[in-house]
């Protein structure tokens, strides 16, 4: 068995750990936000995104893996420049804003759990991430990411903790149920924004390209091509599918468990991320909280530092810096001054007067309202031979891209015509 797991440890990589991040507290509270409001009303979008979000991140991984290249540098030698500058744009926003309430997410549950003022969680979790970040190399950095996202299985051990309805769950999950106002589509697209992320677009491709460089295959990023075989590329789709049902199983097991404590007990309302691991405590008990608060600590160490990589990593490429978490700090003094950066704007996001709750769950309709343009370069990409070579998209990849980029575009459209009062 120890043998087996070591296996499946060693053939996990940058597709399970995007797959990880991308249950950041910001998306924790968006669940958490859904099974309070919503009861199981919207399980359904757990089971649904799967295989989409599946094929977007492997389309991103064979991007990287082919080319060798980031997916900023592509669109930089590849399409018009006001396309790379919506591109960067877009996605540093919506990781500012993510950071931000990720970090600020980080300080209250550990202010819960440990004591102490905000502000010093804060500044501590600042410092800490950006020092993993620039400091550890690669190697040992990629090591302990995949360590701290097993502990997300937390939030699978505190929906068995709860007593649940596992036929209502299962109905609910695969038999959709819409209702046509403002409300609902917000969370959707919350929902679709936190899942399908645009970060993780950008940190997946980047990412192949670290273990193209860390194998040897490549010299350095964004320089040469490197030979893939259809073997690396099979890995690289086994180990995406198993990062993105870790990332969907978390985010069905959140929404089960608010949905059975706080929703059945009239508790519609979550301010924070944290406050969602208080409400448990009446209803679950303490070992659930507790294992809630400390699942959204350990999770943004894990966002944290692959949100200000991935805008850093754009960045860079787009500027034509050195890039890459293999070079040391004195080799690429730029790329990590982006990190710095992009991680302090994320700190200083916490002292303007926007709520807690309000910046998680916005940050993350944001990301849905950014996802739908970059999900159609993405496609482009996928199916540009010039760029792909032999390894484009398939007819399966490309039906199923196309379906998740309509779905999501209408749910925006949708969103703002109920908000408008138009339907």
């Amino acid at each position: 068995m120890r043998k087996f797991l070591r296996r499946i440890f060693k053939l996990i990589g940058p597709g399970f750990v995007t797959g990880a991040a991308d249950d950041d507290p910001a998306g924790i509270a968006t669940y958490a936000q859904t099974g309070a409001l919503f009861g199981y009303n919207q399980l359904w979008t757990a089971f649904f995104s799967f295989p989409f979000m599946t094929v977007i991140q492997e389309m991103c991984g064979r991007i990287g893996m082919v080319t060798g290249k980031g997916i900023a540098i592509i669109v930089k030698r590849h399409y018009a420049r006001p396309v790379l500058f919506i591109a960067v744009t877009l996605l540093l926003l919506a990781n500012t804003i993510n950071i931000g309430a990720d970090l600020g997410a980080m300080a209250a549950s550990a202010q819960l759990l440990l004591g102490l003022p905000f502000g010093f969680w804060l500044i501590i979790f600042t410092i800490v991430t950006l020092l993993l970040e620039v400091f550890v190399p690669y190697p040992a950095y990629a090591k302990f990411l995949k360590y701290l996202a097993l502990s997300l299985l937390a939030y699978v051990l505190t929906a068995f903790v709860v007593k649940q309805d596992w036929t209502q769950i299962a109905w609910a999950t695969l038999i959709p149920t819409f209702t046509f106002d403002a409300k609902y589509f917000l969370n959707i697209v919350a929902i679709f924004g936190t899942t399908i992320s645009p970060y993780l677009f950008f940190w997946q491709a980047d990412e192949e390209v670290e273990e193209e460089v860390a194998q040897g295959k490549l010299k350095m990023m964004g320089k040469g091509i490197p030979k893939i075989r259809n073997k690396d590329i099979r890995e690289m789709r086994l180990d995406t599918t198993l990062g993105m049902f870790f990332s969907n199983m978390v985010m069905f097991f959140i929404m089960v468990t608010t949905a059975s404590t706080l929703n059945v007990n009239n508790v519609f309302a979550i301010e924070t991320a944290d406050q969602a691991a208080q409400a448990l405590r009446p209803f679950a008990g303490d070992f659930a909280f507790i294992l809630f608060a400390a699942g959204i600590i350990s999770t943004g160490l894990l966002a944290v530092p692959i949100l200000a990589g991935s805008a850093s990593y754009a960045i860079s490429e787009t500027i034509g810096w050195r890039e890459g978490l293999y070079l040391k700090f004195k080799r690429a003094h730029g790329f990590y001054g982006i990190i710095t950066l992009a991680t302090l704007f994320g700190l200083l996001v916490n002292f303007t007067p926007i709520k807690p709750f309000q910046m998680l769950y916005y940050s993350a309709v944001f990301n849905g309202i950014c996802a739908p343009p970059l999900l159609m370069l993405i496609l482009f990409i996928g199916n540009n031979k010039k760029i792909m070579g032999d390894h484009t998209n398939s007819l399966f990849s490309n039906v199923m891209g196309w379906t998740i980029t309509l779905f999501m575009t209408s749910s925006v459209v949708v969103l703002f015509l109920s908000f408008f009062k138009i339907i």
